[in-house]
């Protein structure tokens, strides 16, 4: 399938090349896991040592003393399914939280990587999971509320899979390469509209929650910087580092080393507030467009049959993970925030995204081909 936006688009190189490992890395982001997740964010750097960046600091703390709660599905293991190979961003999330929870219950939690489709076969694979709880799954945005906007899926969010808690999340941050000459958004909304179609950004994708952002601030804006959608976020990066892309709503930690060695300028993050680990970047909303807001987002999720009961304990169980201090601070560390909800306010949430997304599908125009 091709996907195609409104107004001009242009195809990014798609390399994977890896990037150089040289550059000078702050001490946050050494061996951080969160580079290049590419569903709606960015496919980030996939080394076998990523899970392990999350877990050293938690293995000694989470397997000594811990009182065990009752199993839940007889004691038998738990499958937690994430949509993305191993190594990425959601797979280390959700290997640090697995462990937690297999040490509070006393029975496996074990991780089962289902790439592919940008998560949508992971999801459908929990849709139609069994549903005595012995299955989760580490839903993302895309599939959950954007994906349906742009394709005919085989399960439907709303109805074959159930809100457990929210997971974790993070924003895009909108760089762009030094030879630009823009060292703020308004310079950047300024040259957009002197220089109409000469400005343009790299997204992870078409249709991913980086390309939606920038639609988002398209229109907030009032401008049409050409989108250039890449196969995940190491290509999307190289051609923004080489000057072949004016800007890049990438994961924080994906572009912060090269903003630390003075080769990309930082203009804004997308969250609703500016992160602790870039306390000098400013939010798009104080940047002139107040309540603009585009996170990334995970959360769990089961099979839509799977009963009130066994959800409101899987519920509880992730809440007091996600709300344990050591588990918080892994996760603050690795540019993550902690989105513990009840079932209610999950679904709350997601209905509002999707209400968001669909809008912005339909008023921008992306469809598939």
């Amino acid at each position: 399938m091709r996907w195609r936006s409104a107004g001009r688009t242009r195809s990014g190189s798609g390399r994977t090349e890896r990037l150089p490992v040289n550059w000078p890395v702050p001490t946050l982001f050494q061996n951080n896991p969160f580079q290049n997740d590419n569903t709606e964010t960015d496919s980030m750097d996939r080394r076998p040592t990523l899970r392990a960046t999350l877990l050293a600091a938690l293995c000694f703390s989470l397997s000594s003393g811990v009182a065990q709660a009752q199993p839940i599905a007889g004691g038998k293991p738990v499958t937690l399914v994430v949509g993305f190979a191993a190594g990425g961003a959601a797979d280390a999330a959700a290997r640090l939280i697995a462990k937690k929870l297999a040490d509070n219950l006393g029975q496996p939690v074990v991780v089962d990587n289902r790439g592919g489709a940008g998560g949508n076969i992971a999801h459908q694979l929990v849709a139609r999971g069994p549903a005595d709880g012995s299955m989760l799954l580490f839903g993302s945005i895309g599939p959950l509320t954007i994906a349906p906007h742009l394709m005919k899926l085989p399960y439907d969010p709303f109805k074959d899979l159930a809100p457990v808690s929210g997971g974790v999340n993070f924003p895009n941050m909108l760089v762009v390469h030094k030879g630009a000459g823009v060292n703020n958004l308004a310079e950047l909304v300024a040259l957009a509209k002197k220089k109409p179609g000469a400005v343009d950004y790299a997204s992870t994708g078409a249709g991913s929650a980086s390309h939606l952002a920038g639609e988002l601030f398209n229109q907030r804006a009032g401008i049409e910087m050409v989108h250039i959608p890449y196969k995940g976020g190491a290509p999307a990066l190289q051609d923004l580092l080489g000057q072949r892309v004016t800007s890049y709503f990438a994961a924080p930690p994906t572009a912060m080393p090269q903003v630390e060695a003075g080769k990309l300028v930082p203009l804004a993050t997308t969250g609703p507030v500016r992160p602790a680990y870039l306390p000098n970047v400013p939010t798009v909303a104080e940047s002139g467009y107040p309540g603009f807001e585009a996170l990334n987002w995970y959360a769990f999720v089961a099979p839509g049959t799977t009963p009130a009961p066994i959800l409101d304990r899987w519920n509880q169980e992730v809440v007091k993970v996600l709300n344990d201090a050591q588990v918080k601070d892994a996760l603050n560390k690795h540019g993550l925030t902690p989105q513990p909800t009840t079932r209610r306010e999950l679904l709350a949430f997601m209905k509002k995204e999707s209400a968001k997304w669909g809008a912005i599908v339909r008023e921008r125009k992306i469809t598939v081909d």
